[in-house]
């Protein structure tokens, strides 16, 4: 027989009203009284209608988030499964359940995150990236629809919209530097699509590390892809066949360190005697390949945590004013450089 809040209520020596409000987790009732309750749950095996709860409450307890491709697209770079570790574990907290956007076609991915937007299906979104123009991100902007961005805005938007990044300027000022300081010169840079801020951010702090030690900007040395082994291959490739090659590598992604490591061997070279190679996200297996990749550590699972989190501040509170969190990043050097 299903057991009622009445009798949960009996057993905890509350009112029924009292009960509803711990399952809403309302502020108001003191935490002692929020251990009674959730004991007594427990030993009644009691489970809280999800939907009926929703419906007093006004809250779905499900918050969306948007990748910037399909899910088996994004899932292939490690980046994106540890930042969704870190958004589970915040939610799990907070009793929220994570909804992903799965859809292949753009078009598709944006109609159906407007609907579920619309229908009041998720209480608010967490876009795992920002790209210009992004039609997602307007529409949630411009219906003032609660929502994270882990990437930093540009025109205009950063101080209106909650965000959460690294100092990715910072990070690739630190690592060209530690290139040049090791007379590693000249020095290419291998980034992923420039529509992203992140791959924007690390081109300029690239540009002013080479600045400010009087090196000159030469745009034959930057290659732009996507974010994969392939494309990083590709890249270095092309400025293997230059007949002009840098000396070292900046990659500002783990995948395209590796597509780009794969073609400097394959073209019979040494790392680090003829190239060195630093990188970004540092994934698991970067401490495993020969040589091991040095990677600046953007800590995943913290700027999706710390998203969530903010998420969570923006619900409770719909007119609090806009944030920016940025989470520190840590050079790890190793056998590359």
């Amino acid at each position: 027989m299903k057991v009622t809040i009445k009798e949960v209520a009996k057993l905890a020596n509350v009112s029924p009203s009292t009960v509803s409000r711990v399952i809403s987790d309302n502020s108001r009732i003191s935490l002692d009284t929020k251990k009674k309750v959730n004991e007594a749950m427990k030993e009644l095996g009691y489970h809280p209608n999800a939907i009926a709860r929703s419906l007093v409450n006004k809250s779905t307890h499900t918050i969306g988030v948007v990748m910037p491709k399909s899910a088996h697209l994004s899932l292939a770079n490690p980046f994106f499964p540890e930042a969704l570790r870190g958004i589970s574990a915040r939610a799990n907290k907070k009793g929220f359940f994570v909804m992903l956007s799965v859809e292949d076609n753009e078009m598709d991915k944006h109609s159906n995150i407007e609907n579920i937007v619309r229908a009041g299906v998720v209480d608010g979104v967490i876009m795992l990236y920002y790209r210009l123009g992004d039609e997602t991100f307007n529409m949630l902007k411009d219906n003032k629809f609660p929502f994270v961005v882990v990437g930093k805005p540009v025109n205009g938007n950063s101080n209106r919209v909650n965000y959460v990044d690294n100092d990715n300027i910072g990070a690739a000022y630190e690592a060209t530097t530690h290139l040049i300081n090791k007379n590693k010169n000249p020095i290419g840079l291998i980034t992923g699509p420039m529509n992203l801020t992140v791959s924007l951010d690390r081109l300029e702090g690239y540009k002013r590390a080479l600045s400010d030690r009087d090196i000159s900007y030469n745009s034959d040395f930057v290659k732009e892809s996507d974010f994969s082994q392939e494309g990083g291959f590709n890249a270095m490739v092309t400025l293997l066949k230059s007949g002009n090659c840098p000396k070292a590598i900046l990659a500002t992604d783990d995948l395209l360190a590796l597509g780009a490591i794969n073609a400097i061997k394959k073209a019979g070279l040494k790392i680090p005697r003829d190239i060195s190679i630093i990188s970004f996200n540092n994934i698991p297996a970067a401490e495993f390949l020969t040589p091991p990749l040095t990677s600046i550590d953007i800590n995943p699972f913290e700027l999706g945590y710390e998203a969530t989190e903010l998420l969570f501040q923006c619900l409770e509170n719909r007119k609090s004013t806009y944030q920016a969190r940025i989470v520190p990043t840590k050079l790890i050097e190793r056998g590359s450089c």
